[in-house]
């Protein structure tokens, strides 16, 4: 859920997790009675895929949210290079929690709350020598 700025939101994680933005249903599409008082620009309803097999869905919600950042989503990764990659964008404007960093429990992991309020964990599992 956001605030009035999920279109944003959604095109920064265009950018951030090499996604795409879906189905967009905006508070306009609703009839009269559902729209909640909310812009008629606002999304109401939006679907978001990265890698063709992963699905986030965003909303401008009812206004009456505080925090989008309720909830931490974890994105797991096979490799160093993507996992720097994707951290380093997603921190832009935002907060880091935990630095990217190695661990001792074999993986490469670190900690962010994007601009937007959204926290996230990243994860790389090193493979076993």
């Amino acid at each position: 859920m956001f605030n009035g700025n999920c279109e944003e939101a959604l095109n920064f994680y265009v950018k951030a997790l090499n996604g795409s933005i879906g189905q967009i249903s905006r508070f306009a599409d609703a009839p009269a009675a559902n729209t909640m008082g909310m812009d008629p620009q606002n999304i109401m309803h939006s679907h978001f895929m990265v890698d063709g097999n992963m699905l986030f869905m965003a909303s401008d919600g009812a206004g009456n949210d505080k925090d989008s950042g309720i909830v931490s989503l974890t994105l797991n990764f096979t490799d160093t290079g993507s996992i720097q990659n994707v951290f380093s964008k997603l921190s832009d404007s935002g907060t880091v929690t935990m630095p990217l960093q190695d661990t001792f429990w074999g993986a490469t992991f670190g900690m962010l709350k994007d601009k937007y309020g959204v926290k996230w964990m990243l994860n790389y599992d090193k493979p076993k020598s």
